[in-house]
C-alpha cells in the first residue's frame, strides 16, 4: 500500500477486544510494509555494523604496512557508506508510508464507525475522547506500527554484530554479548512507571482538550451570562495541570534516555580498558582492538531503537484501547439480524383511535422496508403517507424518540427497548443502509457543512423534489438573499456556505437544513423541532410548506409549536413515556389538559382546575356506570 493508493476501498474488520490485539490486528494489515522496511532497516544496520571490521582491517593494514589491504578496506568503506545512504533514505520512506497508512486505516475505521452509530455514538462515548482518538492516537498508533519493523532490524543487528565479535574475538566478544542484553534490559523497570506518567498525562490532556471544546461551543451563551472568565479560569488550571504532568512524565523519559546513554559508556570503558591490557600481553592486535571499540560505538545507535519501541508502546497502548472501545461499539441488532427474517407479531392499541397488528415474515437483507411506523415501546403510530405530529411532556425524550424512529436501539437504564417497526419489519434488524433509506431523521440541531448551496443539497435523493421546490418550502429566500450578497458574481446555489453555516442566524441555518432534508424525499422524514428557531410568521409559510411537499408521504414533526400542529392530519401526545392522547390539535387542546399544558405553556396553577375537574368528571362516570 502507497499513499498515493489512499483511502483503502475496505479498511478491514479490526480486531477490537483489546489495544494489543488492536495493534497486532494493524501489524498483520501491513505486513508487506513492514516486510519492506525490515529489508531496509537490515541494509542500513548491517552496512553500519559492518564498517567497524572494514575501520579494524584498515588500521591493521596501516599497521602492517599493507597499501593492496588499505585500498581493499577503503573501497569497501565507500561502499559500505553508499549503502548505509540508501538503506537509510528508502528505510525512512518505508517508515513514514507504514505510519500513514496505518493511521489513515485508524482513521478510516473511526470514520465508518463514527457514520454507522450517528449521533448514538456521543452518548455512548465522550466528544472529547472520540476526538482524542481520532487526532493525536491515531498518530501514535501509526508509530508503534512502524517503529516494529525498524526495531526488528535492530534487534537482528545487535544480535548479529554480537555473534559476530564471539566469534571475530572471543576474549572480548563475550564480554559484550553479556553486556548488550543487559544494556538492553536495564530500563525495563524505569518503563511502568513511565507509562504510568504518560497515561497521566494524557488523561489530563483529554480533559482539557473536552473543556476546551465545550467553552468554545458555549461562548457566546458564556459571554451573555458574564461565565466567561469563570470557564477560562477553568482551562487555565486544567492547562496548567496537562503542563504539571507533561513535566513529570518528560523527566522520566529524560532518566531513560541518561541511562541508555550511560550505560552503554560504560561498557565501552569496561572494554578499552580490557582490550589494552590484551594487547599489551600481546593476545590481540591493534587492529582487533579497533574493531571491537568501533562496534560497541556504533552498537549505541541500533539500541536507541529499543528505548524508542518502549516509548512508542507505551504511548500507543492506551491510545489503541481507547480506539478499540470505540471500534468495538456495534449497532444493536435484534434477533433475526441484517442477514436473517424477521417474524413480528405486535398488537398495539392507540387510545382507541388506531389498532395496530402487525404479522410479518419479511426478507429484510433485499427489500427496503415500507408502511406504518410504529414504536412498541411508546405505542407510538405514524401512518403511512401521512403528516403526523408528536408531543412530548419531557423535552428530552423527544431526541431519544427520534434516535429510535430512525433505527438505533435505544436503552432505559439498563433495559434495552423493543424496536421500532417499519411495515411490520424491526429496523435494528435490517441493514443499516435499507434503515437510512427508509427512514431520514433530522436532529434537532443540524450542522451545515461549509462549501457552496448546491453541494449543500446535493444529498442522495429520490430526484422527485427538486433543490429550488425544497429552499421554497423551507421559505428560504432570505437565506439566498443573504448569500447572494456574498456572492454577487454567482448564481444562488453557487453561493458559498460558511463552516456551520456561521455567517447566517439560527433560524436560517435551521430551515437550510429543513430544505436539505426536504430535497430527499425520504419515504420516512422524521423531524425533530425544525422550527424552533424561527419566528411565528415563517413558521406558518414552513408548516404549509412541509405539509404540501410531503403530501403522500410519511412525516413525524416532534415539536411543541402550535402552528405546525395545526397544520398536522394527526398529533400524538406522549406523556412520561406512553401515548396517552391521539387526535387532532385544536380537539386535544380542549380535551386534554396535559397537552394543553405543554403547548400552551401554561403554569401549574392554571393547570390544577382543568385536572381538578377532569378527574371528578371520571369518577362521576365511573359511579353512574
Amino acid at each position: 500500500m502507497q499513499i498515493r493508493d489512499l483511502p483503502y476501498a475496505d479498511p478491514g474488520m479490526p480486531d477490537a477486544r483489546s489495544g494489543p490485539r488492536f495493534l497486532l490486528w494493524l501489524g498483520r494489515n501491513q505486513l508487506g510494509g513492514q516486510l519492506k522496511s525490515l529489508a531496509w532497516g537490515l541494509l542500513h544496520f548491517g552496512s553500519i555494523a559492518v564498517l567497524p571490521y572494514l575501520v579494524g582491517a584498515a588500521v591493521q593494514a596501516v599497521v602492517d604496512r599493507s597499501g593492496s589491504r588499505l585500498a581493499l578496506a577503503g573501497g569497501l568503506m565507500l561502499l559500505c557508506g553508499l549503502a548505509i545512504a540508501v538503506g537509510d533514505t528508502m528505510l525512512h520512506r518505508t517508515a513514514v508510508t507504514n505510519w500513514i497508512t496505518a493511521a489513515a486505516r485508524v482513521q478510516q475505521l473511526l470514520a465508518r464507525r463514527t457514520a454507522q452509530l450517528g449521533s448514538a455514538l456521543t452518548r455512548r462515548v465522550a466528544a472529547g475522547e472520540v476526538v482524542a482518538v481520532s487526532t493525536g492516537d491515531v498518530e501514535k498508533i501509526g508509530w508503534f506500527v512502524e517503529a516494529g519493523s525498524r526495531f526488528l532490524a535492530a534487534a537482528l543487528t545487535v544480535a548479529l554484530v554480537c555473534a559476530g565479535l564471539v566469534v571475530y574475538q572471543p576474549a572480548l566478544g563475550v564480554f559484550v554479548a553479556v553486556g548488550v542484553p543487559v544494556l538492553a534490559l536495564a530500563v525495563l523497570p524505569l518503563l511502568p512507571r513511565a507509562t504510568r506518567r504518560a497515561d497521566h498525562q494524557r488523561e489530563k490532556a483529554g480533559r482539557a482538550t473536552e473543556l476546551a471544546s465545550d467553552t468554545v461551543a458555549g461562548l457566546r451563551v458564556l459571554r451573555g451570562i458574564g461565565g466567561e472568565e469563570l470557564f477560562l479560569d477553568r482551562y487555565r488550571r486544567a492547562s496548567q495541570e496537562v503542563r504539571t504532568a507533561a513535566v513529570r512524565s518528560a523527566r522520566m523519559w529524560a532518566t531513560i534516555s541518561a541511562v541508555q546513554v550511560l550505560l552503554p559508556g560504560l561498557l565501552l570503558v569496561a572494554v578499552v580498558w580490557q582490550g589494552v591490557s590484551l594487547a599489551r600481553e600481546g593476545r590481540i592486535t591493534i587492529g582487533e582492538l579497533v574493531t571491537v571499540y568501533s562496534a560497541i560505538t556504533m552498537l549505541t545507535y541500533p539500541l536507541r531503537h529499543f528505548e524508542e519501541i518502549a516509548m512508542a508502546y507505551s504511548f500507543s497502548r492506551p491510545s489503541a484501547k481507547r480506539a478499540a472501545r470505540v471500534l468495538a461499539l456495534e449497532r444493536v441488532t435484534h434477533p433475526g439480524g441484517p442477514d436473517g427474517d424477521v417474524d413480528g407479531d405486535v398488537d398495539g392499541e392507540v387510545d382507541g383511535d388506531v389498532d395496530v397488528e402487525v404479522d410479518g415474515d419479511v426478507d429484510v437483507e433485499t427489500e427496503t422496508p415500507a408502511g406504518d411506523l410504529y414504536d412498541p415501546a411508546t405505542g407510538l403510530l405514524a401512518p403511512a403517507g401521512r403528516l403526523t405530529a408528536v408531543v412530548c411532556g419531557d423535552p428530552d425524550e423527544a431526541g431519544r424518540l427520534a434516535e429510535r424512529l430512525g433505527g438505533h436501539a435505544a436503552f432505559d437504564g439498563a433495559e434495552e427497548l423493543p424496536s421500532v417497526l417499519l411495515g411490520g419489519v424491526a429496523l435494528d434488524a435490517v441493514p443499516l443502509a435499507a434503515a437510512r433509506t427508509a427512514v431520514l431523521v433530522q436532529d434537532k440541531d443540524p450542522v451545515l457543512l461549509s462549501g457552496t448551496l448546491r453541494g449543500l443539497l446535493d444529498v442522495p435523493a429520490s430526484g422527485a423534489v427538486s433543490a429550488e421546490e425544497a429552499l421554497t418550502a423551507a421559505q428560504c429566500s432570505d437565506v439566498l438573499d443573504a448569500l447572494a450578497q456574498t456572492s454577487v458574481d454567482k448564481a444562488p446555489l453557487d453561493a458559498h456556505v460558511t463552516e456551520r453555516g456561521r455567517s447566517l442566524s439560527g433560524g436560517q441555518r435551521q430551515r437550510l437544513a429543513l430544505a436539505r432534508s426536504l430535497v430527499t424525499d425520504a419515504g420516512v422524514l422524521v423531524l425533530d423541532e425544525p422550527t424552533s428557531a424561527v419566528d411565528s410568521h415563517t413558521e406558518a409559510r414552513v408548516a404549509d410548506g412541509i405539509r404540501e411537499l410531503r403530501r403522500g408521504r410519511t412525516t413525524v414533526v416532534l415539536t411543541s409549536s402550535p402552528l405546525l400542529l395545526d397544520r398536522a392530519e394527526r398529533v400524538v401526545f406522549l406523556y412520561e413515556g406512553e401515548v396517552a392522547a391521539v387526535g387532532e390539535h385544536r380537539e386535544l387542546v380542549h380535551s386534554e389538559p396535559r397537552y394543553r399544558a405543554v403547548v400552551t405553556r401554561e403554569t401549574d396553577d392554571e393547570l390544577a382546575p382543568a385536572l381538578i375537574t377532569n378527574h371528578d368528571c371520571d369518577i362521576d362516570i365511573e359511579e353512574t356506570a
